[in-house]
This record gives C-alpha cells, sequence and structure tokens, in this order.
C-alpha cells in the first residue's frame, strides 16, 4: 500500500473557519502531517490546526526569517511546541529577495544570516522549550548547514532525480534519525494529463524567475532550460519564460495526471529518501478546496 504523505494546507481570506474544518478532516483521514506555506499567516494556521487536532503533525515550511523580531518567533514557536504537545515543526528559511523586497526588507548573505537567527532564537530567554528547527534548502551549503544546527530540512519544488546528490550531502546517521526530510510537491490529478500539467507549469513559472532556482534547477541537470529561461527575460519576453520549461522538467519536479499515477509519483518521492512528501495541490477547474477533494479522492 502506498505510504500517505503530508499535506499543505494554506488558510485563505475568507475561508479560514473552513480551512480548520478541512484541517481536521486531514487529520480523521489518517494522513501524518500538515504544513503551512508562508502564503498567509502560517503560524496562526498552525496555532488553529494545533488547538482544533489532536495528534497529526504541523509546521510551517517555510516562514521568512526577516518578517518578525527574533524573540517574538521565539515566543510563538515555543507556544506552539508545548500547546501541540511536541507536533509542531518550525520551518524557517530566508525566502527570495523579490518577495522580501517588496516588503522593504533587505536581505543579507543567506547561510549567515539563517545561522545567526537561529543561534538568537535559541537564546531568547524564558520562552520555554523550543520545537524542532526545520531549515528551507536547495543547495548543498543549506543542506550541510541544516544538518550542523537543526533538526531537520525542506525542499520546495526539489527534483527527485537530484535527491541521491542532495540527500548524499547527509552524513548516514542524519538520514537514518529523527532528522526531518521534507519536500513541497506541487500536485494536480486530472485524467486531462494535459491541462494538470499545464496548471503545474503556471504553478513553478514563476519560480523560474528566481535565480536561486536556476542555479539549482541547473545543477540538477536543466542547464538547457534554466539558460532560456534567462535569455527570455534578458529579452523581456516574458510569455516565453513557460516554454522553455521542459515537460521532463515538470515530471522531475512536480506531480500529475491519474489518480494511479499521481499515487505511483508519491511513492517515488518516498523512495528517492523524502521522508515527508508534502503534497501542494491545486485543480483544473476550482480552487484549493476542490484540489484537496480530488486528493483526498485517491484513496478512497
Amino acid at each position: 500500500m502506498t505510504q500517505l504523505p503530508s499535506v499543505s494546507l494554506a488558510a485563505i481570506p475568507g475561508r479560514r473557519t473552513k480551512t480548520i474544518e478541512v484541517a481536521q478532516e486531514i487529520e480523521k483521514r489518517g494522513f501524518p502531517g500538515i504544513y503551512g506555506p508562508s502564503l498567509g499567516d502560517s503560524l496562526s494556521l498552525c496555532t488553529a490546526i494545533a488547538m482544533a487536532t489532536d495528534n497529526i503533525n504541523l509546521g510551517t515550511t517555510i516562514t521568512p526569517i526577516y518578517t518578525r523580531h527574533v524573540a517574538d518567533f521565539a515566543g510563538t514557536a515555543a507556544f506552539l511546541h508545548e500547546i501541540s504537545g511536541g507536533r509542531f515543526h518550525f520551518g524557517v528559511g530566508v525566502s527570495h529577495a523579490p518577495a522580501m523586497n517588496r516588503m522593504g526588507i533587505t536581505q543579507g548573505k543567506p547561510l549567515s544570516d539563517i545561522r545567526q537567527f537561529v543561534e538568537e532564537l535559541r537564546g531568547v530567554p524564558r520562552v520555554g522549550d523550543l520545537p524542532p528547527l526545520v531549515l528551507a534548502t536547495l543547495r548543498d551549503k543549506m543542506i550541510k548547514l541544516a544538518e550542523e544546527i537543526a533538526e531537520g530540512m525542506v525542499f520546495a519544488n526539489g527534483a527527485r532525480s537530484h535527491m541521491s546528490h542532495s540527500l548524499g550531502v547527509l552524513g548516514g546517521d542524519t538520514r537514518s534519525s529523527s532528522f526531518f526530510i521534507g519536500n513541497m510537491i506541487p500536485t494536480c490529478i486530472s485524467d486531462d494529463r494535459t491541462a494538470a500539467m499545464a496548471v503545474n507549469r503556471k504553478t513553478l513559472t514563476s519560480y523560474a524567475f528566481l535565480p536561486n532556482y536556476r542555479n539549482y534547477w541547473k545543477e540538477a541537470g536543466y542547464e538547457e532550460e534554466m539558460v532560456g529561461v534567462e535569455k527570455a527575460l534578458a529579452d523581456q519576453d516574458l510569455d516565453r519564460v513557460p516554454e522553455c520549461l521542459s515537460d521532463r522538467w515538470l515530471a522531475d519536479t512536480t506531480l500529475f495526471g491519474t489518480p494511479s499515477e499521481v499515487r505511483e509519483g508519491i511513492e517515488a518521492w518516498f523512495d528517492a529518501g523524502i521522508k515527508t512528501p508534502i503534497i501542494v495541490p491545486s485543480a483544473v477547474s476550482g480552487g484549493q478546496m476542490q484540489a484537496l477533494q480530488e486528493f483526498f479522492d485517491l484513496w478512497t
């Protein structure tokens, strides 16, 4: 039987109460975890889920480290750790320069900023025990840092074919321990594979605009695609960017197709060494709730 993955859940304005009900349904159906992306206030979502559920794991994947004072983060994270009974993982990362620039935030160097954040977080007095920390990772240096200073790491839109390299950076003891190894996987379930592929390609096109993702995907074997994207950007021909993203790349970074194809794909992610595949559901027609229902239907 296919192992059950975890689920990405975002609290969309106007549907926040419904989102908590969905979280309860996810737990009832036996899924192992719910993880909130940086979209929306994922810490508030995790707090609500922690109080509305009993057993399911939960976490942020991820919270940008620059958006609050570290002491505020420490207090919230420790609170969540305590009220959840240890079910909460605090996923943090530097996010991306364009997103931070829109908030008037200037990033420093990712590795040194994360190291300083973790040191300061753990140094905040009188907050209680902190939850396990999970670092957003893509390339080798951040993976090594996660192994050194954190209790886990999480990719987003990682390339499955490259995971043997990425996870090979970790020591064998780390891989066999409780160290969190996750990946956020855009997923669209439909018998119309072409339509499902189009949804996922649209989802990931915005990531292709980000230099750190392009560098990662080049490393993963998609240099031709990423050079094509960079040429399109240089030409200011933004409509050409999706055309540069090959079907091979899409199949390596996302899940799409019939229910059986998606279930097989989830199993392949487990086989690749991702302990916690986190499905990020989209639908050919309809929003998050429709996509989640299609995801639930995989297991009925």
